[in-house]
C-alpha cells in the first residue's frame, strides 16, 4: 500500500528542541520534555515527496516547586523554585527521495537559543540564600540521523527514530541559570498517525524513552524518563484545525549521585492536557496549543505554550 499523495507537514516527531527545554534534567526538576509539547501533527508520516522543510517553533514556559519540596540544581539544592523558560528552535528536515511504497525516510537537525530566569532559596550545606539568574544563548543542539516512515494503508503510518541532544550549550554548575543539561541524552521515539474522516480527522501519538549520560559537573546521573504524547485535530476545508493535546511524563528510574541519593532518587511525574489550533495556507502551516499541568510529583507545574510555523520547499 503506498503513502497518500498528499504532502503532509513534516511536523512529524520534529519539533526536536522544542520539546525540551534548558535546566538540568530531572536534577532541576524539569528534563529535556515539556509535558504536552512533544505530540506533533502526522508523527507517524514521512512523506514520499523528497525536499526540505524548515520548521521555526517557539515554547515558553513558567513553573513552579513549592517550598516543601527540596530540588537538585547545580552543585546545591534549593526550595521554592519558580522558573521560565522561552525557547526559539529552528529545524531543518530533509525527505531523502526513495519514491512512493511501504518505507519513506527523512534525516533532521535543530538549533534551539533559549533564555531561561530562575528564582530560588538556594540551599548549599547549612546556608541559605534567596537568589535568582538569568541567562540565554545557543541551547543544546538536536540530531536525528533517521526518520523511518513504515506506512501499513492510506490512513494507518508509523515512524522510528533515534534523537541524539548533545550539549553544545554553556554551563556553569554554579549558577542557578544554563543553556544546558550538560549531557548526552538518547531518546528512541515512536510515532503513529491514524486518519480518518477523508484524512480531515487526525490523531498522532509519540512515545519515547529519554536516556541519560551523568552530569559529570555535579556527578548527577538522571534515571530514565518515559515520555508520551498524543493530539487530535479536526481540520476544516477552510484551513483551520481544532482539537486537544495531553502528555504524561514518567521517570522509569531514580535519579543516582550524591544529592539524588539524599533526596531519595527524585522521581518525578507529570500529565497535562489542552486545546490546539492550526491553520494551513498552501506549503505553510501554523499551530498554537496551550496547555494544563496536572498530577506532579518533583518537577516544575506550570502552563507550557508553544507557536510554531512550518515550510515545506
Amino acid at each position: 500500500m503506498q503513502p497518500p499523495a498528499r504532502c503532509f507537514p513534516l511536523s512529524a516527531a520534529l519539533l526536536l528542541a522544542v520539546a525540551c527545554v534548558p535546566v538540568h534534567a530531572t536534577e532541576g526538576g524539569l528534563g529535556r520534555p515539556i509535558t504536552g509539547l512533544q505530540g506533533t501533527s502526522y508523527a507517524g508520516v514521512v512523506p514520499p515527496t523528497p525536499g526540505f522543510t524548515l520548521e521555526i517553533g517557539y515554547a515558553y514556559y513558567s513553573g513552579q516547586i513549592g517550598g516543601q519540596t527540596e530540588t537538585p540544581l547545580g552543585i546545591g539544592t534549593a526550595l521554592g523554585v519558580d522558573a521560565s523558560f522561552g525557547l526559539l528552535d529552528f529545524t531543518g528536515i530533509y525527505v531523502w527521495p526513495t519514491g512512493e511504497g511501504r518505507w519513506n525516510y527523512a534525516s533532521a537537525v535543530a538549533v534551539p537559543f533559549a533564555t531561561v530566569d530562575v528564582e530560588a532559596d538556594v540551599r548549599l550545606g547549612r546556608l541559605g540564600l534567596s537568589t535568582s539568574d538569568s541567562s540565554s544563548g545557543l541551547f543544546d543542539m538536536t540530531f536525528v540521523p533517521v526518520i523511518a516512515s513504515r506506512h501499513f494503508s492510506q490512513t494507518k503510518h508509523m515512524s522510528l527514530a533515534l534523537y541524539v541532544y548533545a550539549p553544545t550549550g554553556s554551563y556553569d554548575p554554579e549558577r542557578l541559570a544554563n543553556v544546558s543539561l550538560n549531557n548526552w541524552t538518547f531518546s528512541p521515539t515512536v510515532g503513529y498517525t491514524q486518519l480518518g474522516q477523508g484524512g480531515t480527522l487526525e490523531f498522532s501519538t509519540v512515545a519515547a524513552v529519554d536516556v541519560y549520560t551523568k552530569n559529570d559537573a555535579t556527578d548527577y546521573q538522571n534515571g530514565a524518563v518515559f515520555r508520551a504524547d498524543a493530539l487530535l485535530i479536526k481540520r476544516t476545508s477552510s484551513g483551520w484545525g481544532f482539537g486537544a493535546a495531553g502528555g504524561w511524563i514518567e521517570q522509569l528510574e531514580d535519579d543516582t549521585g550524591p544529592t539524588a541519593d539524599r533526596l531519595g532518587g527524585f522521581r518525578g511525574q507529570s500529565l497535562a492536557i489542552g486545546p490546539i489550533v492550526t491553520y494551513k495556507t498552501g506549503k505553510v502551516e501554523f499551530s498554537a496549543r496551550w496547555l494544563y499541568e496536572f498530577d506532579v510529583e518533583n518537577r516544575l507545574e506550570g502552563n507550557p505554550v508553544m507557536l510554531t510555523g512550518t515550510m515545506t520547499f
